[in-house]
């Protein structure tokens, strides 16, 4: 329940970035604030075990954020969630050079299918809507994401094999994001009380109590069974926007979404077994 609670708090993310009438810059830098102090206060590992890994995990870990707050604002919800889904990919990439694990043939075949869903965001035109006016930009910032949030997932293992926690690095993360936005996000100007609410939420809820949540299912749950709860997230995140904001995903965003998806599921299921 703390997984699936979790996964739904992170999937209105898309949806409401989009609501808020802020610009992408103000969303991410104001969001994660909130965020930073949220995780502060509701877990006791994030303010113990800090080491100079955590701002250098963490500066990966808030241009993952970054990028994604930015493409929220570009293209659809839907093509955001499931490009940064191809993080997996450059995860095995980086593994060799960075944790030294090899790459396995049946992975050569898992990254060359995550590469083909990825390639069908590319192709074809994309719809536009006020919500997502320029679908293409916003697709390569979605791409990049999946970049930095490999390499964010490559920099908790790091520090979890030194003894470390990423608590720290979530906490770095998000300050990092609040200083990498600031020169672009004043001056805020007048919103209405609704705006603040949503980046309340976001910051609050949507970071915050899902990353605990998250935090204190994964002593309890297996990994497998964490990553497969998870796809609740990019299974609800177009439904969220479709209904707030009418956003439909084009025909080869969503056959994309449906191979990345289902690869994921295919591999993280045999790689257990």
């Amino acid at each position: 329940m703390q997984v699936l609670g979790a996964a739904l708090l992170f999937s209105t993310g898309g949806a409401a970035i989009k609501a808020a009438a802020f610009t992408g810059w103000q969303v991410a830098g104001l969001r994660s604030g909130i965020a930073a102090v949220a995780v502060l206060a509701m877990s006791p590992q994030a303010r113990s075990g800090w080491s100079w890994r955590a701002p250098l995990v963490g500066g990966a870990y808030a241009l993952t954020l970054l990028l994604f707050v930015l493409a929220n604002k570009l293209t659809t919800a839907a093509n955001t969630i499931f490009l940064q889904a191809t993080a997996p990919l450059y995860l095995l990439l980086l593994a060799p050079w960075l944790l030294h694990e090899r790459i396995g043939r049946r992975d050569l075949g898992f990254m060359a299918t995550l590469a083909l869903g990825m390639a069908c965001f590319f192709v074809g035109r994309e719809p536009t809507y006020a919500t997502a006016p320029a679908p293409w930009r916003g697709n390569l910032l979605a791409a990049l994401s999946g970049v930095t949030f490999a390499l964010t997932m490559v920099g908790f293992r790091w520090m979890a094999k030194a003894g470390g926690s990423p608590h720290a690095a979530v906490v770095a993360g998000n300050a990092t994001t609040v200083l990498l936005s600031l020169p672009f996000a004043l001056p805020l100007g007048a919103h209405p009380p609704a705006d603040w609410a949503i980046i309340i939420y976001l910051g609050l809820f949507q970071i915050g109590l899902a990353y605990v949540l998250l935090s204190a299912a994964m002593r309890w749950v297996p990994a497998l069974e964490v990553t497969l709860l998870l796809f609740l997230e990019p299974a609800l995140n177009p439904v969220w926007a479709w209904m707030a904001h009418g956003e439909r995903p084009s025909a080869w965003g969503a056959a994309g979404g449906a191979v990345i998806l289902g690869a994921t599921a295919v591999n993280t299921v045999s790689a257990r077994r």
